[in-house]
């Protein structure tokens, strides 16, 4: 029997096992089965309040059809039957296996993104995300010797005649099939302009909060998530919200806290292409986007709490993009008082450490720029440096002398000509039960501290010293030297400069009266899973991915 007569015997006999068998079940993470196939494509509902259910009709069709195949061995398959259309060489995807493959495919290219090594950059292929006329998904490759001899365009309808079923890899899975498609030296892909039946757009796999804490750090299939917005890089959703897209550039991401329905509150952040693409879409809305679906994300244990971290293949929908959105959407819009029982300062609220853990979180390689709360002794006003430096009336970066008046040192500030103004640059150092420290007080911490603008105590200095030089150093002044002894609240940023060992001193960012209250964190509500047992490293990186509530504002303040 020729080659091909006997692939699509096989073929034919293997898609009617398949039919006949009972729905394939995979057990879940946390010990319990979920079926296989709990996906749904673009036109499927999700339910606000139940799991999300494949509801494709052409799913509903071909189990119609199965059903009665099952009775009459002689009925022909859906398979066959959808085949017929567009010749018998066709396969679909649940037939491919293993091996090589003589055979036609019709999909629509949902996907497709660089697959690089993480450490090199080097290019490994070309990785894509298929669906045929079956709603069925499977991943597609392309070599990176063959990237460019294919016009990949996302959304179109492509025939392909020859390709080799690879083994899909064990980390990071975008799809539930055994096998991928991989470009072979003969392969040959064309487009479909009026494909002879309806491919579905899209399919996505959506995972609850749960499920996603059940997969943490597992480096297994990629999930998507489907909830809604409650923060953008700490600032609270409102009309007049405007994203720093220069300083999100700089930084290669941003982070979006997320919460499904009324579930927990999670850290999604989205990195590179995936963050510019957020920030192109949430701008192209006339009013600002709440609801937010990323697919193939990461779950990760990062600081102590569970947080989702795009992937390369991740893409972003907002809103009105896809069905599941918009479903969405008219869920939070019945159940906003459900949706906003979480506010935004216990999202955000810093992790308290102590001094000991705090230099115990520095000194790791993996830690990142972190916000942390301290509570310490003042000791000292340390001496010998000025206490205050003069800044751009503008922006607050350091002014500099020029020829005939103060220069802004900032290169992104507008002004030539600037007024001086004195801010807070003091050193203080610190204590508490077990570590010492050196703070370093800047800006408006420094008024949280004595009460007084920094402008305050100098213009005060000078008009007690009559005739002293505008080049003098002013001292010290009494209101720093009162602050000893006191104990305070500290907020303080761990920076890239602590991190690689260029500066020890730690900056501080906010400065609170020990006695005032501080919202309380409700810890199933956060995602915090901290305890009294954990190590001084454990209890400082539950804050390690926290960004400032105020980042933003802080970024350009300098």
């Amino acid at each position: 029997m020729p080659f091909r007569d006997s692939l699509r015997q096989s073929s034919r006999w293997k898609t009617l096992a398949n039919l006949r068998s009972p729905l394939t079940v995979r057990p879940k993470p946390n010990g319990k089965s979920i079926a296989s196939s709990v996906t749904i494509d673009s036109s499927a509902s999700v339910k606000p309040n139940e799991k999300s259910t494949a509801s494709s009709a052409i799913a509903k069709k071909l189990n119609k059809k199965a059903a009665i195949s099952s009775a009459n061995p002689m009925y022909p398959t859906a398979v066959t039957a959808l085949s017929s259309a567009h010749g018998d060489q066709v396969m679909l995807f649940r037939d491919i296996s293993h091996g090589p493959r003589e055979a036609e495919l019709m999909f629509r290219l949902i996907h497709f993104w660089e697959a690089r090594n993480p450490n090199t950059k080097a290019l490994i292929g070309q990785e894509m995300l298929l669906i045929d006329e079956e709603g069925t998904v499977i991943q597609g490759f392309v070599p990176a010797s063959r990237v460019g001899t294919f016009d990949l365009i996302a959304g179109s309808v492509f025939k392909l005649i020859n390709f080799f079923g690879s083994r899909s890899k064990d980390q990071y899975r975008v799809a539930d099939h055994v096998a991928t498609v991989s470009f072979t030296w003969n392969s040959s892909l064309s487009v479909l302009e009026n494909p002879p039946v309806l491919i579905p757009e899209d399919r996505f796999r959506f995972h609850s909060y749960e499920e996603f804490k059940a997969n943490c750090d597992s480096k297994g299939d990629l999930y998507d998530y489907l909830g809604h917005v409650k923060l953008v890089n700490g600032q609270t959703i409102a009309d007049h919200m405007v994203l720093d897209e220069d300083a999100i550039a700089e930084k290669r991401h941003l982070c979006v806290h997320v919460q499904t329905h009324d579930g927990p509150v999670m850290k999604l952040y989205l990195w590179d292409k995936v963050a510019a693409d957020f920030c192109q879409k949430f701008k192209s809305y006339g009013s600002i986007p709440s609801v937010l679906l990323v697919t193939t994300v990461n779950p990760k244990h990062l600081g102590g709490t569970l947080a989702i971290t795009s992937m390369p293949s991740s893409r972003v929908f907002m809103d009105s993009d896809v069905q599941p959105t918009k479903d969405y959407l008219e869920w939070l819009s019945s159940n906003f008082d459900i949706a906003n029982r979480i506010s935004a300062e216990v999202v955000t609220k810093p992790e308290t450490v102590t001094l000991e853990e705090l230099f115990t979180y520095i000194k790791q390689e993996a830690s990142k720029v972190a916000w942390f709360e301290c509570i310490a002794t003042i000791d000292d006003v340390v001496q010998g440096s000025a206490w205050y430096y003069i800044s751009c009336d503008g922006c607050n970066s350091k002014a500099v002398k020029g020829p005939t008046s103060m220069i802004c040192n900032n290169k992104k500030c507008g002004k030539r000509e600037v007024t001086g103004v004195p801010q807070y640059l003091t050193r203080l150092s610190v204590y508490d039960k077990k570590e010492q420290a050196v703070f370093v007080i800047l800006g408006d911490a420094g008024k949280e501290l004595t009460g007084k603008h920094a402008a305050e105590l100098v213009a005060k200095y000078f008009e007690a010293n009559d005739g002293v030089g505008a080049e003098h150093c002013v001292p010290v002044p009494q209101a720093l030297l009162d602050t000893i002894g006191q104990t305070r609240k500290f907020i303080v940023k761990v920076s890239d400069h602590n991190l690689k060992g260029k500066i020890q001193s730690i900056t501080v960012t906010k400065i609170l009266p020990l006695e005032a209250p501080l919202p309380s964190v409700v810890g199933e509500e956060s995602g915090s899973s901290g305890g009294l047992g954990d190590t001084a490293g454990d209890r400082a990186r539950k804050a390690a991915e926290t960004l400032e509530s105020d980042a933003a504002k802080r970024s350009k303040s300098g």
